[in-house]
């Protein structure tokens, strides 16, 4: 019997390997092909059967950006896992499933949302007990 932890350790070191190579070949396309520029991995993630490995993106312009520059990325799709065929020592090269990383636009929006309450706590007058007095 294998130890489930030891699994996971496994299967981290192994999503860190391929989101290394993933990124290092990302970056080698947008130098070549400048229609990708503004297109950066953020994350990846092996299926349970590790048959697939999904690419997160997130684009400077959101959302319709990244759906926008889907196509040219799918056109790359098989020399990408050519590549990490040849630069990795798996049994199997994953399929590779393009996503669009979300989480990025929900830190922005929490952000703004934190500033804003921010910027509305200093603007009020000063609440404090002695103030009120008066």
């Amino acid at each position: 019997m294998t130890n489930p932890n030891l699994r996971n350790i496994k299967r981290a070191q192994k999503e860190s390997q391929l989101l290394r190579e993933v990124s290092n070949l990302v970056m080698q396309t947008t130098m070549d092909d400048t229609s990708l520029m503004g297109v950066y991995v953020t994350k990846v993630s092996l299926s349970q059967d590790k048959g697939k490995l999904y690419v997160f993106f997130t684009a400077a312009g959101g959302e319709q950006e990244f759906k926008e520059k889907l196509g040219t990325l799918i056109l790359y799709k098989p020399s990408m896992r050519t590549a990490l065929a040849k630069n990795l020592d798996f049994r199997y090269t994953p399929d590779l499933v393009f996503k669009y990383d979300g989480m990025s636009a929900k830190q922005k929006h929490i952000e703004e949302l934190f500033a804003r309450i921010a910027s509305d706590i200093s603007g009020k007058p000063n609440n404090s007990p002695e103030s009120q007095d008066s």
